[in-house]
């Protein structure tokens, strides 16, 4: 048996000897399928779990030989997967066989009574559902008893569900020997690669963004003459009014000064003197 953990990939190996003998050296003709509604398959495959059960069976059929014959669960027959609420359970069909007649308690299912309350989706009454029903909780309106002594069966066909799968041939099973897998050469593969695409096409965008750029003397070709002048003569005001911005550190005009006091309102001395010669300054400023 191989399994591996598909989280961290740790893989083990064990050797287990299984040992099938012919059905005709234990013959076990009598053979009942009985339907535990809670309990799952893994649960009853369990060594202890199963023992309970062949415990159970033992006490109510009363054989010299009783065995385990088959264990299916009831999703493999069709059934539904219950809702995640109140720990519901699956169902698991468990058929055992024994070489003994079946037990009056077995043969309760099939008094009519039984079988009306069974179509009426009514718990049957059996006298033995108590020795069960401590640990196993049996629908006995599913269970189904085969003699194969008489050749003639109750069981109902079995119907395979998606759990079944198909006869693929002989299996083949892995060698015993499990090396070791040097992941080195994917993870180049899977991260260097894309990394050398995307950089290539990132150097070929870069060349074409920066490298490959018209100009202005194109630009200038393309554009017709009027808008060429008209952007000319904004760039020509934008620089003049710049340059009259500079020129803020020279005297304002007289014309431009306050005569009167902002808050007092009283008229404001001038701020030059008799011997200022007014006339050395303009009133406006003229453009250079």
């Amino acid at each position: 048996i191989t399994a591996y953990n598909r989280r961290t990939f740790e893989t083990a190996r064990h050797n287990l000897i299984i040992n099938i003998m012919s059905a005709e050296d234990f013959p076990l003709p009598y053979q009942a399928e009985f339907f535990v509604r809670n309990m799952n398959v893994e649960e009853m495959l369990a060594s202890e779990v199963l023992g309970d059960f062949l415990g159970a069976v033992k006490n109510v059929w009363q054989p010299e030989r009783l065995n385990a014959i088959n264990i299916t669960s009831a999703l493999d027959r069709g059934g539904r997967v219950p809702l995640p609420i109140n720990d519901m359970k699956e169902g698991v069909y468990v058929m055992v066989g024994a070489d003994v007649p079946f037990s009056s308690c077995l043969r309760e299912v099939e008094n009519p009574q039984n079988q009306l309350r069974c179509s009426q989706e009514m718990e049957p009454v059996i006298t033995c559902d108590k020795k069960f029903r401590t640990q196993f909780h049996i629908d006995w309106c599913k269970i189904s008893l085969v003699d194969n002594t008489k050749q003639v069966s109750t069981f109902q066909e079995v119907i395979r569900g998606e759990g079944i799968l198909p006869d693929g041939g002989e299996y083949k099973p892995p060698s015993d020997t499990l090396k070791s897998r040097d992941y080195y050469s994917d993870f180049l593969i899977t991260l260097a690669v894309p990394s050398a695409i995307a950089l290539v096409l990132f150097l070929i965008l870069a060349y074409i963004m920066c490298c490959r750029r018209e100009g202005v003397e194109k630009r200038n070709m393309q554009t017709p003459d009027i808008q060429l002048v008209h952007h000319s003569a904004i760039q020509k005001s934008t620089k003049e009014l710049r340059d009259m911005s500079k020129n803020r550190e020279i005297a304002w005009p007289l014309s431009t000064l306050p005569v009167f006091h902002p808050v007092t309102g009283e008229i404001v001395p001038p701020l030059h003197t008799d011997s200022y010669d007014n006339t050395s300054m303009p009133l406006m400023q003229t453009q250079q």
